[in-house]
């Protein structure tokens, strides 16, 4: 890896070099990097880019890392990734595109990853997207996750955009079975003219499945977001769907979340809040010392953290 990759990945996972257990580096469309472990076994498809990740029945205290590196301008990257995680693991999934664009031309990642959580498995997934480049091309990066969770199945899912990404449209679907649980984490900046829309959809089907979707965003600029979220309830079950933004400058933030109950034992709540960053917020933080920049530099970082 060059400079600009190095620092890319560590955008994206944290880590400068390659990373410790099992791992798969995709760089500018092709694979760069690859380790197994006696639990973890990665597999080339054969029919469609991607790769098979198999993490074995019981499998504790490891992790994968599968991340996507774009630094040639013009790129258009697509892959199906299939995760399927045995009963009773417990697995760490880091995930997460970086793009480098120094040129004029769009540079664009569309990932497909479908989870398949066994019984009593537990998942934590961190997806983190980040974009940068001196040129006039476009970074575009469209996230799609399909998920599906047996029996007792936990999964955690973080995912960050904060920065350098023009536009984005991630999608989320999700189905439960009994005793399962999806826990969504999403936080998102733009700034400039980007445009930044979500979409998650869960169905609760399964008898005492239970949801919990947050997004937090701040929209600066004049840049545009859109969150669109709609639980069902099909079974006795419980979910809930927050959107929380800061709306800056001339940007515009819109929020649709929905629930449907099909079950006169689901319990489901959603809320939605957008407003400006609180003007005696700004000033107890000026009467520390801090510019009104500064200030509201921490007040954002305080409310993505």
């Amino acid at each position: 890896m060059n400079q600009i990759q190095k620092d890319l990945l560590e955008a994206i996972t944290g880590i400068h070099e390659v990373p410790q257990g099992a791992y798969n580096i995709r760089m500018n469309g092709e694979g760069a990097g690859r380790n197994t472990t006696e639990n973890i076994d990665i597999i080339t498809k054969t029919d469609k880019p991607g790769i098979d990740i198999k993490i074995k029945p019981g499998t504790k205290n490891e992790s994968v890392h599968i991340p996507v590196l774009l630094s040639q301008t013009g790129l258009t990257d697509l892959v199906y990734n299939d995760f399927y995680i045995g009963e009773n693991a417990d697995i760490t999934i880091v995930a997460g595109c970086g793009i480098h664009n120094g040129g004029d031309k769009k540079s664009q990642h569309d990932g497909i990853h479908t989870f398949y959580v066994g019984k009593n498995a537990r998942v934590r997934y961190i997806e983190k997207h980040y974009g940068e480049g001196d040129g006039a091309g476009e970074n575009v990066m469209n996230p799609s996750t399909i998920i599906f969770i047996q029996e007792n199945g936990y999964m955690e899912m973080e995912t960050a955009q904060i920065k350098g990404v023009d536009s984005t449209k991630r999608e989320t679907t999700a189905k439960l079975d009994d005793g399962a649980t999806l826990v969504i984490k999403e936080k998102i900046m733009t700034h400039g003219r980007q445009f930044a829309e979500t979409k998650f959809e869960v169905e609760l089907a399964g008898y005492a499945s239970s949801t919990h979707v947050v997004s937090r965003s701040v929209a600066k600029d004049d840049s545009r977001q859109l969150f669109l979220s709609n639980i069902k309830g099909l079974n006795k079950c419980s979910g809930h769907t927050e959107c929380d933004a800061i709306i800056m400058d001339n940007a515009t933030v819109s929020a649709v979340p929905e629930i449907t109950a099909g079950n006169v034992e689901a319990a489901l709540i959603h809320e939605a809040a957008i407003g400006k960053i609180a003007g005696e917020q700004i000033v107890k933080l000026m009467t520390l010392g801090l510019t009104e920049k500064e200030a509201e530099e921490q007040i954002v970082s305080g409310f993505l953290k």
